[in-house]
């Protein structure tokens, strides 16, 4: 335990967009033999679940689904922070923090089939991401409390304008290539015979650019910039969208892109599987891949404010993309008449806060909707059936007409209570079958 006194159980850190880096794990890169024959053992049981037919079931509907071939609909949830309490860390057998990490990582995908039992596909298959740190954009946001996830205050990084915006530079990426074999070569090790281990990395979440800029500027100043300072605001966003271009230039030079077009989680929702992307290929480039870009930070401007500001850099990255996801959390109907614009969209965010009703004519047969049913009950020790029954249901009803996958997300709480997970999605599909 003392690796874990020291640096925290990186087990305990859930996310959609990948493991935590190695750099924080303080990992010996070697197991004990305990902790080699549970992660073997662990490996043969998701192996078995890949191998069943329901599997290669699901991965055709989701091919069908994202290539607008049915509108039946699918079922997801990623509890996020709420795995704590599915799979509490402190049953884990292993003690080094990489291998805790793996540990989690192969039981989730075992609990995601035994009990949640919802449309995640489940692949023989474990992916080793390259060791690499990022030099930013040579300022970075300060903080003023923030201690255990609570609320802080903005220090900013970009204080003048014109003081400060020439020690912005464009980030670069420092891949350590000995570590990352060093692990890869690890996995190997462990996981040969069972799974098929591949080298594949989570470089982004999202290239929608907003988040960076608040990031350097605050959330409160940026948006009265687009007002009071608007060339400032496109100088930099003109920036920061230069700078993710180069960055996809050097891993699409480097042959270090992964595709995304089998079971890898896309967008803020949904799963990558389709025919009109290359599902294996030697030298992938970006046109090959699902791209996302997204603005939740920016629900409160206006439509046309997005339009000026943010959606002609949303254009230029998206551009890039064979596919495109759009949105997280904002609603999209405001400024759907400027997002539906964005080349190659296929996959858009219907968050709680949007409108729903607008589904069938804004997307139609034309666009695959991620409806979101709000997680709040899911927050709850006793969860109201009724009130999530009612929630689901209106999902369903609401948004028919159209390409609907069904998320539930964003779950930083299970109110202590794993059946709420298991529980929503029996009602999601129930509420599915009875206004089918």
């Amino acid at each position: 335990m003392a690796l874990l006194e020291r640096t925290g159980d990186p087990a305990r850190q859930q996310t959609a967009a990948g493991y935590p880096s190695v750099y924080e794990m303080n990992t010996r890169y070697a197991f004990e033999e305990e902790e080699f024959q549970c992660l073997r053992k662990l490996a043969g049981r998701v192996a078995e679940i890949a191998a069943r037919p329901e599997m290669a079931a699901k991965a055709r509907l989701w091919q069908r689904h994202n290539d607008l071939e049915t509108d039946e609909p699918l079922v997801f949830i990623d509890p996020e922070n709420g795995w704590n309490e599915l799979i509490d860390p402190d049953t884990l057998v292993c003690r080094d923090p990489l291998a805790r990490v793996w540990e989690m990582h192969l039981r989730k995908q075992i609990y995601w089939a035994d009990k949640l039992k919802d449309d995640k596909v489940i692949e023989a298959a474990f992916d080793v991401p390259f060791v690499y740190s990022e030099t930013g954009w040579g300022l970075t946001l300060g903080k003023i409390g923030g201690e255990d996830g609570g609320s802080y205050n903005v220090k900013q990084a970009i204080v003048e304008y014109e003081r400060d915006f020439d020690k912005i530079h464009y980030p670069e990426l420092v891949i350590d290539a000995a570590l990352s074999d060093r692990l890869m070569a690890l996995a190997h090790d462990v996981f040969d015979g069972f799974l098929l281990v591949r080298r594949k990395a989570t470089w982004w979440w999202t290239l929608g650019l907003t988040w960076e800029y608040i990031n350097l500027r605050g959330l409160e100043d940026f948006m009265c910039d687009m007002l009071l300072e608007p060339e400032w605001v496109h100088r930099l966003m003109n920036l920061l969208c230069e700078g993710t271009l180069r960055r996809l230039d050097r891993l699409e030079q480097e042959g270090l892109l992964p595709l995304n077009t089998g079971a890898t989680y896309v967008g803020s929702g949904g799963f990558g599987f389709t025919k009109q992307l290359p599902v294996q290929k030697d030298r992938v480039t970006t046109m090959d891949m699902w791209g996302f870009v997204e603005s939740q930070e920016t629900t409160a401007v206006s439509p046309e404010m997005y339009h000026e500001f943010i959606y002609p850099y949303h254009e230029r990255i998206a551009s890039r993309f064979g596919l495109n996801c759009y949105g997280c959390c904002e609603p999209f109907n405001p400024r759907w008449k400027y997002v539906k614009n964005l080349p190659r969209l296929r996959r858009v965010s219907v968050s709680p806060w949007a409108d729903w009703t607008s589904v069938p004519e804004l997307l139609g047969k034309r666009y695959i909707a991620s409806v979101k049913p709000s997680p709040t009950p899911l927050s709850m020790k006793q969860m109201s059936e009724d009130v999530v029954r009612a929630d689901c249901r209106r999902a369903v009803q609401e948004t028919r007409g159209g390409v609907c996958e069904f998320i539930m997300k964003d779950n930083h709480t299970l109110g202590g209570n794993p059946y709420n997970a298991s529980r929503w999605v029996e009602i999601m599909r129930k509420q599915i079958d009875r206004l089918a």
